[in-house]
């Protein structure tokens, strides 16, 4: 920003006090959430709330016992919190940019340490991608999430979406892919050669191949991901 008088900056920088979705965007990297009854939210991600709003750790068996199994192999990067009550929420996660999807009975599959917040109404599952367990630390997760709802995401910058269309597939790296369509299964490959040349520990060696038809969300950052954690 550049030079401003107090009463400049903070007309330059208040809250939007008009109330209309269910998620607005405050800021690129600031989420609004209209909260009337409940939504699921990223654990640690509330950095400012005004209302009545409780919080509660997502329990064990909240999501059934299945799903407590999937998230003890998932670790902590998985960790949603209930954000209950009346009153205006505001979520973040380490300054990267926000995009609301409004899902319309379709699905997408995001990487768990991408997944900001979601509604309700929205069916939601989570899969650990086994074949890359154990090339990566800790290996990744990825959450399908289907039905009628907003859905929110976030990307380190501006993210670019790649098109997929049958007999041309298109290969990403893992700690550079945000999201896919719902109906996308990626394979994971080693690149022998590049790993070669960058030494077995490079991240290149390995990589996502998706085939068929949709579309996958890539970010310019590479996330590093260790087990039982999100990303350093």
């Amino acid at each position: 920003m550049g030079k401003y008088t107090i009463n400049e900056f903070i007309k330059q920088t208040k809250q939007d006090e008009r109330e209309s979705e269910y998620f607005e965007l405050e800021t690129p990297r600031i989420l609004e959430v209209n909260l009337t009854d409940f939504v699921w939210a990223k654990m640690g991600s509330m950095i400012s709330y005004a209302g009545q709003i409780k919080f509660e750790r997502e329990k064990v068996l909240e999501h059934g016992v299945g799903m407590m199994f999937k998230k003890a192999l998932t670790g902590e990067g998985t960790s949603l919190m209930k954000a209950t009550g009346n009153g205006r929420l505001y979520l973040a996660d380490q300054g990267k940019k926000i995009t609301i999807f409004d899902l319309n009975n379709e699905s997408i599959t995001v990487n768990g340490n991408d997944l900001l917040a979601f509604e309700p109404t929205i069916e939601w599952d989570i899969k650990l991608m086994k074949k890359v367990a154990g090339m990566m630390s800790g290996g990744l997760f990825n959450v399908t999430l289907k039905g009628k709802g907003k859905v929110a995401i976030t990307t380190h910058f501006e993210p670019l979406t790649l098109l997929v269309h049958p007999g041309e597939p298109v290969v990403t790296d893992p700690n550079a892919t945000v999201a896919w369509s719902g109906h996308l299964t990626p394979e994971f490959r080693t690149d022998i050669s590049i790993k070669t040349f960058f030494g077995r520990g490079s991240g290149e060696s390995i990589q996502m191949e998706f085939s068929g038809e949709g579309f996958v969300i890539i970010q310019p950052f590479e996330e590093v991901y260790m087990a039982g954690n999100g990303s350093s």
